[in-house]
């Protein structure tokens, strides 16, 4: 299903406002009015349509001219949802659309719309039932019941068939669009931006038009040097967490403040980043691979759908989340290093790397490997479940006029979900972080995975498990947000087209 109409379906307000017109098809001739060969008729409506919204009768249709054109025709917009619909089809930069760039807007909505109607019909028969609407949200993992099911039926059915033709699916007025399909995929959908500094997200989708336009590689981009900026300013708070895993006990208490003074005393104001640099630099491979890994598994299980079941998504993105880890892996354990190492311990990466080599072997580089690969499967299937619920929840309480649930919902939950899901496998991950570093500490004993959680239960307590957990919640939300602030400014410089 096409997720990029949050731009394109007010425009079904619009030519719904005129007289409507009957399918394209292949009999289809030049009298007859077309809605895809763009005969005489078409070209006519399309005309009225502009002049009424060319507000100021300048030849071109601006943000001002659309916003007051609009309210004429009784429907409203934000402004940033009408600089979006002029960005879109502003071919030639100037901030407005003229009358060819305004047709061509159209023409190619048109397209994209019957491609969203032809997805939902999986019958086949030129019509979308009950049925067919229950299928697509359960495939989104929202469950309604056959009564609302009718209700989105009749708020589209114009002859009372309760079944809804071409006709009626584009000239709807989207009075309820929380009811429409399409939308709710695009702002739902679990987007990987929400960058926490941990590396066991399920993998972006992307649909065929953005691999087709090379926009696919544009996201991860963002997505990546938004990552790199959040990681680097919440550096501090990562090593501090680290450093509370390894060393922080019952009988070496080691409190935030404290913790943060014991870095400055030792190595200065620049030791709080210590292990940033790998942090960063394992981005761009770990992303990469998981999103190619994620694609091959979609194939390999036989769905071809642009949006994933919930079950599905969590199969392949555990999956592809197992396969970027197992290949970058000797990049967490030196990041794990290079945090823990005292003042000239190593010179740099290639140092450490080297003396791990010669005095630990090959092995060192995969200690904690099995509690990391473990961990993948609570974090990712509380993720999914978490986001989910709150996703439906949402919808059934508070979209009654729109399905955009905002910037501040979708933040939100994607937070908690990700905060509950590194909650339910923080063990794991201390235990992975405890192995890590087993070498640095020194006289130290080389436990494994079940030997280093009956040591941190009997000597610590539950309670041990979770050493660290302050500092790795107090990043969360500064990460999020400045994940989500350098996503979106990137994204408009590479002239990314918003989802």
């Amino acid at each position: 299903i096409v997720t990029r109409l949050s731009i394109h379906l007010i425009t079904s307000q619009l030519l719904a406002i005129l007289p409507v017109a009957s399918s394209c098809d292949d009999s289809c001739e030049p009298s007859y009015l077309c809605e895809l060969c763009g005969g005489p008729e078409q070209d006519h409506r399309l005309k009225v349509l502009f002049q009424v919204l060319d507000v100021n009768g300048d030849g071109g249709i601006c943000v001002n001219d659309l916003s007051i054109g609009l309210k004429k025709l009784g429907v409203h917009r934000t402004e940033l949802e009408l600089m979006k619909i002029v960005k879109a089809g502003d071919k030639d930069l100037d901030g407005q659309l003229d009358f060819e760039e305004f047709v061509h807007y159209l023409r190619d909505h048109e397209k994209k719309l019957r491609l969203v109607f032809k997805s939902l019909d999986t019958k086949n028969d030129g019509r979308i039932d009950k049925q067919e609407i229950m299928q697509s949200l359960r495939d989104l993992g929202v469950n309604i019941s056959e009564q609302q099911a009718e209700k989105i039926l009749k708020s589209m059915d114009k002859n009372g068939t309760m079944t809804i033709d071409w006709n009626e699916w584009r000239d709807y007025h989207l009075l309820h669009p929380a009811d429409n399909i399409p939308e709710i995929i695009l702002y739902w959908k679990h987007s990987t931006i929400f960058d926490v500094g941990e590396s066991l997200m399920v993998p972006d989708e992307f649909t065929a038009e953005e691999k087709k336009t090379g926009m696919w590689w544009r996201h991860l981009v963002a997505g990546g040097a938004a990552g790199a900026v959040s990681r680097t300013c919440t550096a501090p708070l990562d090593r501090l967490k680290v450093l509370m895993q390894v060393h922080a006990s019952r009988t070496n208490s080691m409190c935030i403040a404290g913790g943060f003074t014991h870095m400055i005393r030792e190595g200065g104001m620049w030791s709080l980043w210590r292990g940033n640099g790998m942090n960063v630099i394992k981005i761009a491979p770990e992303s990469a691979i998981k999103f190619m890994a994620y694609e091959q598994i979609k194939r390999l299980i036989g769905s071809n759908q642009e949006t994933l079941g919930i079950l599905e998504r969590f199969v392949a993105g555990s999956l592809a989340g197992a396969i970027a880890q197992s290949s970058i892996y000797p990049m967490e354990v030196l990041k794990t290093r290079l945090a823990l190492r005292k003042t000239g311990q190593f010179s740099g990466i290639a140092d450490c790397a080297k003396q791990i080599f010669r005095k630990e072997g090959m092995a060192a580089f995969y200690k904690g490997y099995i509690p990391n690969l473990i961990g993948i499967i609570p974090y990712a299937g509380i993720d999914l479940a978490v986001y989910e619920t709150l996703k439906n929840s949402w919808l059934q309480r508070y979209a009654t006029d729109s399905a955009d649930p905002g910037v501040f919902v979708l933040l939100a939950c994607g937070t908690t979900s990700s905060t509950c899901g590194q909650l339910a496998s923080y063990p794991l991950a201390l235990v992975r972080t405890r192995m890590q570093a087993q070498a640095t500490i020194e006289g130290g004993p080389q436990m494994t995975m079940s030997g280093l959680f009956k040591h941190i239960v009997k000597t610590e307590g539950a309670f041990g498990l979770y050493r660290g957990l302050a500092p790795n919640f107090m990043k969360v939300i500064p990460a999020v947000s400045i994940s989500y602030v350098v996503y979106e400014n990137l994204k408009m410089s590479l002239g990314v087209v918003s989802r």
